[in-house]
């Protein structure tokens, strides 16, 4: 596999419209790949459309689609109208999201997340291959839905991981796996899990990235994004089993409902683990890092305020 460098999109602070010329850019600054995302802001595809268009040399990726928030063949049906414009240039990243997102802001029951991703991926091949599915999933049943549009290739599916079963999930059934808010050190514990399933699969990680911020300025943003993310019950979950015990004062903290003793609890080596910061230099060797340990492609996160214009460039490989 070519040396992937990929970065998430919609990029902070522009507008859909402002972002053309910049993401037009991104091949001359030797990106690779853009990574969309869905939570309360753009969905994942239109973001991908547009770039499909405005870049056509990127590759493009979902990470991720939730696999409540959306049918299956809905699901199906929008995953294959990207891979047709794109041919060869898309891949699918499905996952649970979190119970946030899909309970509270959806008002969809957050039930056996695992089995409802494990339906979805069997789904989606044979789905996205053309064949009339009709099957009585443990999650959902699909009666009789064959896709009228059937791109060519078809695009790869991977899933969205944390923890072992789901990271074996990713390796065994689909493509390979996305990975999020861990460490270098933390690659080399969760990797292996996904190559059980062959030692080609794709780990896709967002890395969420300061450049040229000074430390103050990015610990305190990034604390603010480490409170928000990490008392979810997933991402606890995560890194309680990955062993970060410096984040049990912060939690406690935050259960007893005090939200600024939480993030005073944070640990600035918790913080420099978890969000690359520094000089542009500095933050591509940290990534870097990432991809010595067993990311296949990093796809770059920006979190700092204000134009990101500059942070684009400085983080470029070119």
């Amino acid at each position: 596999m070519d040396r992937r460098w990929g970065i998430s999109v919609p990029l902070p602070e522009l507008s859909l419209p402002e972002q053309r010329e910049l993401i037009a850019e991104l091949p001359d600054l030797g990106y690779t790949d853009v990574w969309s995302s869905e939570a309360n802001g753009a969905d994942a595809f239109t973001p991908l459309a547009l770039a499909a268009t405005w870049a056509p040399q990127l590759r493009l990726g979902t990470a991720i689609v939730p696999v409540y928030t959306r049918g299956p063949a809905t699901l199906a049906m929008s995953a294959a109208t990207l891979a047709s414009a794109a041919p060869g240039r898309f891949a699918l990243g499905v996952g649970t999201s979190s119970n946030v997102i899909v309970e509270r802001w959806n008002g969809i029951p957050f039930d056996e997340p695992y089995k409802r991703v494990r339906d979805t991926v069997r789904f989606l091949g044979r789905a996205l291959s053309g064949e009339k599915v009709t099957e009585s999933y443990d999650t959902f049943e699909v009666k009789g839905f064959t896709a009228g549009l059937v791109a060519d290739p078809v695009p790869p599916v991977l899933v969205a991981a944390l923890r072992p079963g789901m990271l074996k999930l990713a390796g065994r059934e689909a493509d390979g796996a996305i990975i999020n808010w861990l460490s270098p050190d933390d690659v080399r514990t969760v990797v292996p899990y996904v190559r059980e399933g062959g030692p080609d699969k794709e780990v896709v990680a967002r890395i969420f990235v300061m450049p040229d911020t000074d430390p103050d300025t990015a610990r305190g943003l990034a604390r603010r994004h480490i409170a928000a993310y990490m008392n979810v019950p997933v991402y606890r979950a995560f890194h309680e089993w990955l062993g970060r015990d410096e984040l049990t004062p912060m939690w406690q903290a935050w259960d007893a409902g005090d939200r600024k003793a939480a993030l005073a609890a944070i640990p600035d080596s918790v913080v420099d683990d978890l969000v690359v910061h520094g000089p542009a230099e500095h933050c591509r060797e940290r990534v870097q890092q990432y991809v010595d340990n067993g990311v296949t492609t990093p796809a770059m996160a920006l979190v700092a305020p204000g134009d990101p214009t500059e942070a684009v460039r400085a983080l470029g490989l070119k």
